[in-house]
């Protein structure tokens, strides 16, 4: 029982590694059927956490399983390997002013590193794969054939370049993907503030005046962005929401009329509506802006645009539009005519306002939001400021704040009809959603509704360590070179044999020739979510199409990943492919400590595998995955993990037992007909066999925890405390090739190699470690597949009859417990039982015989049948006999043969004579 895991698990691994396993595995299933569980390539930095551990151990589960089932099931491993966080490392090591092709050189470098790190790592966790072959997004030829992929969707029309507002993140110095922002509380100036009337005799006639009582007044806007006010360039109204003129102390205002009341009192004004009209009337007002009298860069109007997106929740129902720094924005002003060229875009990538600015020129927006505050009072049109709390964005890898920026980017279209005719992008992929099966169910609603409502794709990134958008783009024009495609091919090529670094180096000339001068090549580099987002690609159908296939069954990830990894493969296969990458998605929860908080280091709730590994092995994590439900929070605490160590002891104690009860049987020698078994043996095969078929129900729907917790309930009650604690009796006393017990380890024979088979997937290293004691010529179990048990003759019959005879069983061990609880008897050998049933109950116990006693582990058992439920009843009386010192009975015959006065006259004949008489059930 002392499994000594975290010692023995590293041996098991070095010998799976020195007789090559896995590739014996591969052998094994050659011609089955295929099952492709794609791996989602974690990122090549820090690491492994208790994260990567649960999602790494649900896809080892998962495949072992279907090769158990069958099925040919190649694990290939992958890791991600450009993008942001490696070129941080290097610029934090280094400095920023490495040269291009030296940043890839050691981000290659390090990436290798950590991809050599965290196999071992996943190595130890018990994950059988093609750890010889995994893939990298940076392996030459996958960069190669992202390029090829990228070409393939550019030739499509899906691709296009324009300005347009993305997210940035100032660190970064770069846009970011959907699946990079995450939102925080953060606190900012909330500011209602005044755009002063420019044409007052235009207002008057909107709301059906002949004048206007005062020539002074406000349309006013709210906004938590104060920042964003220089860039100010056009008011949204909805159309059909009603708007008033009222008349203040301080001049006339525009509000909506549904929040003028809420909004003068914030203001401390009084003031009287004069006159109201839809918004529709206002459409294409101009309004000075509200910096006019203070610097010359900010007098110019801003004309009124009707928008349905204005809502009238919070602030005056005016809502001020800076196209730059918002999507809604942009759209509206777009809508509208207004030129990339004439977009106010004053924040530069690095967050601060450009030097040329009025006023804030040079400040950071975040240090110039309270000196707008000031700049507003200052000209008179500030309403009311006050600090203001809300969600908002931010960078998920540096956790600061993060805005929407006007930049020109290339851009992958939802919405565009590709050249080839058919469906948009956001169609085919929501068709495919659909054709798409999910676990949990509800996966599907979550991806439907993030692609139904998600803005075109930004793939483009102003980074050095990532694939490049090999274009080559006129100097003047900004057009593309006319032969653009064969260039990404020829591209590609050189990429296939030097990787990314290629292109740095390339010169033009050698491509365009005597062109070279009119063009430069373009700078920026693929989004990091389209090098994994097409290993469907450069994976399933490139470098290792031999042992995969496309689609691919099962794509498995944590539930962030519905907008990040499935998010992104979905869209490059129904651009390239028109259909999912994958047939079903499996989502898993994130880890969490006892009291359901996330882990983090302030907390100091951090629970490392490394740590659980080297104190409990890796089995233990194996089996606390298993057991709970991955489709939410996945708790954990070291009180869990004594709960789970108990669970694992409980099952290896099955295990040694049915081992050691094994060991001197043959099956080719001993094995009984099935015809010749005791009927508890039959109902125990019977047993096993429809849990194996429970289990293998579960594991074909990816349900772990509930066939973790059948398994666990038949080691501890249905073998423990039942079958095996009734067989110990002809096991142990029986003589050795007794035919009742020679049947009954057949019976354990079966059984023990359909358990091992069915806690492989989970219990690797048990599994295993048992296997080659049952079977000691064997290689491995999971090159096995699950055991075929002998039929047992009306199954259903036995199963419902040992189900009754179980439940009177109980009742009798209830009145024992109570006798011994009184000191009545000590063990239940010691007691002589009488029971009194009727009906069923009475029939079912009858047809045990002298069996009975076996079953209920009693020295004796009789049995009176009764008219009446009323008169049943089970009667317990210490035995007055003479303990046999070989099988515990309490029995008058002890000391019948005077050579062994000890021993029973059982004992005596089943050592000395002819054995005892052959039993019927027990």
């Amino acid at each position: 029982m002392r499994a000594e895991l975290p010692k023995r698990e590293p041996q098991w691994i070095k010998e799976w590694q020195q007789k090559k396993v896995y590739q014996k595995i591969r052998q094994v299933c050659q011609g089955r059927p295929k099952f492709v569980l794609h791996d989602g390539p974690p990122y090549a930095n820090g690491d492994i956490h208790l994260g990567h551990a649960v999602n790494k151990i649900l896809k080892d589960m998962i495949v072992k399983a279907r090769t158990l089932a069958g099925f040919d099931a190649a694990y290939v491993p992958g890791w991600d390997c450009h993008g942001m966080p490696i070129e941080i490392q290097i610029e934090k090591k280094f400095g920023k002013a490495l040269p291009t092709t030296e940043v890839q050189r050691k981000a290659r470098a390090y990436a290798n590193e950590q991809i050599e790190r965290q196999k071992a790592a996943f190595q130890r966790l018990g994950i059988l794969g093609d750890w010889d072959d995994p893939y990298r997004t940076m392996a030459f030829a996958n960069e190669a054939n992202e390029i090829r992929a990228f070409a393939k969707i550019f030739e499509k029309g899906y691709v296009f370049r324009g300005l347009k507002p993305v997210n940035w993140c100032f660190d970064c110095g770069s846009a970011l993907a959907e699946a990079e922002v995450e939102y925080k509380d953060k606190t900012d100036p909330t500011i209602d503030v005044g755009f002063a009337f420019a044409e007052p005799e235009k207002i008057a006639q909107a709301f059906g005046l002949a004048t206007l009582p005062q020539l002074k007044g406000w349309i006013v806007i709210w906004t938590t962005t104060p920042w964003t006010i220089p860039a100010n360039q056009a008011l949204n109204l909805h159309p059909e929401f009603s708007y008033s003129l009222v008349d203040t102390p301080r001049g006339l205002l525009i509000l909506a009329t549904e929040r003028a009341e809420a909004c003068l009192q914030a203001y401390q004004l009084d003031g009287k509506i004069i006159a109201s009209a839809p918004g529709q009337a206002l459409a294409g007002l101009r309004f000075h802006h509200p910096l006019a009298t203070l610097h010359a860069d900010y007098q110019r109007t801003a004309p009124i645009y009707l928008g349905d997106y204005v809502t009238l929740d919070t602030g005056t129902g005016v809502v001020h539009s800076a196209p730059a720094y918002g999507v809604e924005d942009f759209i509206s002003c777009k809508a509208h005519q207004l030129d990339d060229a004439q977009i106010i875009n004053p924040v530069l990538g690095n967050g601060c306002y450009a030097a040329s600015l009025g006023l804030f020129g040079g400040l950071s927006i975040w240090q110039a939001n309270t000196k707008i505050v000031e700049a507003l009072e200052q000209a008179n049109s500030l309403f009311r400021s006050e600090l203001y709390t809300h969600s908002y964005m931010h960078c998920w890898r540096h956790k600061t704040p993060i805005i929407y920026r006007a930049t020109s980017q290339w851009f992958v279209g939802m919405d565009l009809m590709p050249k080839e005719g058919g469906q948009t992008l956001r169609t085919t992929a929501l068709e495919g959603i659909e054709a798409t099966h999910f676990y949990p169910a509800w996966g599907k609603q979550r991806l439907f509704g993030m692609i139904a409502n998600r803005p075109d794709w930004t793939v483009s990134r102003q980074r050095q360590w990532g694939v490049p958008i090999a274009f080559f783009v006129h100097k003047e024009t900004g057009e593309l070179h006319p032969n653009t495609l064969a260039l990404l091919e020829e591209v590609a090529k050189r990429v296939e044999q030097n990787g990314i670094e290629a292109w740095q180096t390339l010169d033009p000339r050698e491509l365009l020739g005597a062109d070279a001068d009119l063009y430069e090549k373009n700078r920026d580099t693929l989004d990091v979510w389209f090098d994994s987002g097409t290993t469907h690609w450069h994976v399933l159908r490139h470098s290792h199409k031999d042992v995969t296939q496309f689609p691919a069954d099962l794509y498995l990830e944590g539930s962030d990943q519905h907008r990040g990894w499935f998010h992104s493969s979905l869209l490059t296969a129904s651009m390239l492919d028109g259909q999912p990458p994958y047939k079903a998605l499996l989502t898993h929860g994130f880890t969490v400590d006892g009291q359901g908080r996330k882990m983090s280091k302030s907390l100091g709730n951090v629970m490392a595998p490394q740590k659980i590994t080297d104190t409990l092995g890796a089995e233990v994590i194996r089996l606390w995955v298993a057991s709970t439900d991955y489709s939410g929070e996945l708790s954990i605490s070291d009180e869990i993990l004594k709960r789970v160590v108990e669970s694992y002891r409980r099952i290896r104690n099955t295990l040694r037992f049915l081992l050691a009860n094994l060991s001197d049987f043959n099956y080719a020698q001993h094995a009984q007909p099935i015809e010749n078994w005791l009927e508890m043996d039959r109902y125990a095969l019977a047993l096993s066999a429809t849990l194996q078929q429970d289990i293998l129900a579960h594991y074909a729907q990816y349900e772990f925890h509930p066939a973790a917790a059948k398994l666990q309930t038949f080691c501890s009650e249905d073998l423990g405390s039942f079958y095996l604690d009734i067989l110990k009796d002809r096991l142990y006393t029986s003589a050795p090739d007794a035919p009742a017990r020679r049947a009954a380890q057949t019976a354990l024979y079966h059984i023990t190699h359909s358990l091992l088979r069915m806690i492989a997937p989970f219990l690797s290293f048990t599994a295993e470690e048992a296997w080659r004691i049952l079977q000691p010529e064997a290689v491995t179990i999971f090159t096995e597949t699950h055991h075929t048990y002998p039929a047992i003759a009306e199954a259903e019959t036995l199963l419902a009859k040992w189900q009754l005879l179980r439940s009177i069983r109980s009742e009798v061990t209830k009145a024992l417990e109570a006798a011994r609880t009184t000191g009545q008897i000590g063990s239940s050998l010691q007691a002589e039982v009488e029971l009194k049933m009727t009906g069923a109950r009475y029939e079912v116990l009858a047809s045990l015989g002298d069996d009975l006693k076996f079953i209920l582990i009693t020295s004796t058992a009789t049995l009176e049948k009764v008219a009446h439920e009323n008169d049943e009843g089970i009667q317990v009386t210490p035995s007055t006999h003479v303990k046999c010192e070989r099988c515990w009975h309490y029995s008058s015959d002890v000391g019948a043969e005077p050579e062994h006065p000890t021993l029973c006259m059982r004992c005596f004949n089943n050592l000395f004579g002819a054995g005892e008489p052959t039993r019927r059930a027990a």
